[in-house]
């Protein structure tokens, strides 16, 4: 009981002592709260001091990574070359380490789109995961990257023949299918061991200027509607430039939610060790252009398919050749 006296007692002592200051002496009182002032502001003056320079001091550290990613080298690249060869070393990894990871600095991980960083991510695992939901995105543009078995050291995930999967998921036990619906999906400058299109609906197929080691073009008319993915307040661009990874994925993942993407632009991909797929894609325009595609094993085996699951209203299908091509 005592204690409790004089816990409430204290408290409203200084009080009434702070009124008979300001009674006794305005002047005095007011110099007292003026030098308790100026003790806070040196402090937050202080604290803000020692936040500028372990800014610059941060800034200092990532200079090397920075100069070598304004020369155009992707994250990993950059990263390589100071681990390997500069006076930086392992400093800089350490800060590489403590830097967020994101899908426009072309780090491996599970995206949920439009979200820029990802929902899970594994060390051992460098998988380009997007996840399309009912959220539009404006663009999704993946460029300049190598997939697959073409880089030292890289394997599939186990259990997995594909390095490039593009799509809806099909239905199954307990998971009603999905498609992913594409206002414009660009295919340029890929470099695939084997490419196909199944179960595919595009009101205009533009076919054009591939070549590959055999290949089944079989596309049927239809009546495919023109297509186009707004909705109001669509979400911000994804976009990434220069990478290395084990596979790229980009699907609908969620139970009857269909992946919607304005514009996807799939660009210089070289890829080795699996196939590419495109598959459940209902899109307004679908460009493929420019692919080389090739196992090496001679023109009877077809590795440029296009199945006549691929429905399209209007069809450009021109200057596509056979010629013999290997896996790079």
């Amino acid at each position: 009981m005592r204690l409790r006296h004089r816990i409430l007692h204290r408290p409203w002592g200084w009080l009434c002592a702070q009124g008979r200051a300001l009674r006794a002496s305005p002047l005095a009182f007011y110099q007292m709260l003026g030098r308790r002032r100026d003790w806070v502001v040196a402090k937050v003056e202080y604290v803000h001091s020692e936040s500028a320079k372990w800014r610059a001091a941060w800034t200092a550290i990532k200079l090397p990574y920075t100069a070598l990613r304004a020369m155009g080298l992707n994250p990993q690249m950059a990263i390589g070359l100071l681990v390997a060869g500069s006076t930086v070393g392992g400093g800089y990894a350490a800060a590489e380490v403590f830097a967020d990871r994101s899908f426009s600095r072309g780090d491996a991980g599970v995206y949920s789109a439009p979200l820029d960083t990802p929902t899970f991510y594994s060390e051992g695992d460098n998988t380009l995961r997007v996840d399309l939901g009912s959220t539009a995105v404006g663009e999704l543009t993946i460029e300049n990257v190598t997939v697959g078995t073409a880089f030292t050291g890289s394997t599939l995930p186990s259990g997995h023949t594909s390095v490039i999967s593009v799509g809806g998921t099909a239905a199954s036990s307990g998971f009603t299918a999905t498609w992913l619906e594409v206002g414009h999906l660009i295919i340029d400058r890929w470099r695939c061991t084997s490419f196909s299109m199944t179960d595919i609906e595009a009101h205009t197929l533009n076919i054009r200027y591939n070549a590959s080691d055999g290949q089944s073009i079989s596309p049927v008319a239809g009546t495919p509607r023109a297509r186009a993915i707004g909705g109001g307040n669509r979400a911000d661009s994804m976009i990434t430039s220069g990478g290395t990874y084990d596979m790229i994925v980009i699907g609908a993942p969620t139970s009857n939610v269909n992946g919607k993407v304005d514009v996807l632009r799939l660009s210089n991909l070289l890829t080795k060790g699996g196939a590419c797929k495109l598959s459940r894609i209902k899109a307004g325009t679908i460009d493929v252009e420019y692919l080389e595609v090739g196992a090496g094993n001679g023109f009877a085996t077809k590795e440029f398919v296009v199945a006549s699951s691929t429905v399209y209203k209007i069809a450009s299908i021109v200057d596509n050749v056979e010629v013999s091509i290997s896996p790079p």
